[in-house]
């Protein structure tokens, strides 16, 4: 498994813990108390580094290549999932999959972002930025939610929609801005979870939701941290700092009222058990179902009016400098 920077010294003991049981193992030596004390060692180093995480080691966490993807939560969190393709206009984009599913029994539409694990999937998937063409099928299957009466579940997790000339010939920008506009006024509860990555307008693309959450070690930004490091710094190695100002992780973002809530991830992150990730997506998700359907459509809509309308507020208070 990839291992990231900061993980090195749980690695070490993880390797040393490994050479003791061999060694016990092969001579036939009793060293359960040596084993025991270094397995404890081994958990305290991991309970206080990821306690601790900074804001760009959570980015690191957030494009671990075997972090869960969004056809993994589908596989652990539901059901009966049936792809649907195509936008009706141009053709189908594998950056983007959806369809019909259940989760907790309840039948829904699921739409997101898919990455690859390897090169020939990640050129199939093309690094889950999805092209325009992306964008209007998800909008496509968001009416047919609505016309069905069912939930949309939208899973997050992508760098950006994609910059390439062709997705600008067939007009990324206009695509985002329309799905922009008539996701607030979709009569279904609607929520978004953001799994890993929410780069700018290819994460808000899919991200207007009665419900935002984020996966505990994911981050939704305007800009990724290189981006911001290269306009602000002139040099992407200022990521970290970039990071830890522009408050883009889950803890952040939900003390500015930004999302709605925080989902838990396994000790070390997601990538280390995707089934108990799944089950704690899952119960989340279900509550705000839950919550959500007590809701007629005009108080749907307009509370999804009111928390969208409330982003961006301030205060200012005494000592700060007057408006100009």
């Amino acid at each position: 498994m990839q291992q990231l920077e900061f993980e090195k010294p749980i690695a070490d003991l993880e390797k040393e813990l490994g050479k003791l049981r061999a060694k016990a193992d092969s001579q036939d030596i009793d060293m359960s108390q040596e084993i025991a004390t270094l397995e404890g060692k081994l958990a305290e180093t991991r309970s206080a580094i990821y306690a601790n995480l900074s804001p760009w080691q959570r980015v690191q966490i957030a494009r671990h290549t075997q972090r869960p993807f969004m056809l993994d939560y589908l596989a652990h969190a539901f059901t009966e999932f049936l792809e649907l393709h195509g936008d009706r206009r141009i053709g189908d984009d594998e950056a983007m999959p959806g369809g019909f599913a259940r989760i907790g029994g309840r039948r829904v539409v699921v739409i997101g972002h898919q990455k690859g694990r390897d090169t020939k999937e990640n050129l199939r998937r093309n690094f889950g930025s999805a092209n325009p063409e992306g964008y209007r099928k998800a909008l496509r299957l968001m009416r047919l939610a609505e016309k069905f009466g069912l939930p949309v579940i939208c899973l997050i997790d992508t760098p950006g929609a994609y910059p390439g000339i062709g997705a600008e010939e067939r007009n990324i920008a206009e695509a985002i801005a329309y799905n922009l506009r008539e996701m607030m006024l979709l009569e279904v509860p609607v929520i978004a979870v953001v799994l890993g990555e929410g780069g700018s307008g290819g994460a808000l693309g899919i991200g207007v939701a009665d419900r935002v959450l984020m996966m505990e070690n994911a981050y939704y930004s305007v800009i990724s941290p290189e981006g911001c490091a290269a306009i602000l710094w002139k040099h992407r190695k200022h990521a970290p700092e970039a990071a830890e100002a522009m408050k883009l992780s889950a803890p952040d973002l939900q003390q500015l009222g930004l999302i709605d809530g925080v989902i838990k991830e396994p000790t070390g992150g997601a990538h280390h058990d995707h089934q108990a990730a799944a089950g704690a997506f899952r119960e989340v998700v279900l509550a705000q179902l839950e919550e959500l359907d007590g809701l007629g459509v005009k108080k749907l809509l307009a509370k999804r009016y009111e928390k969208f309308r409330a982003y961006g507020e301030w205060e200012q208070v005494e000592g700060d400098p007057p408006e100009a």
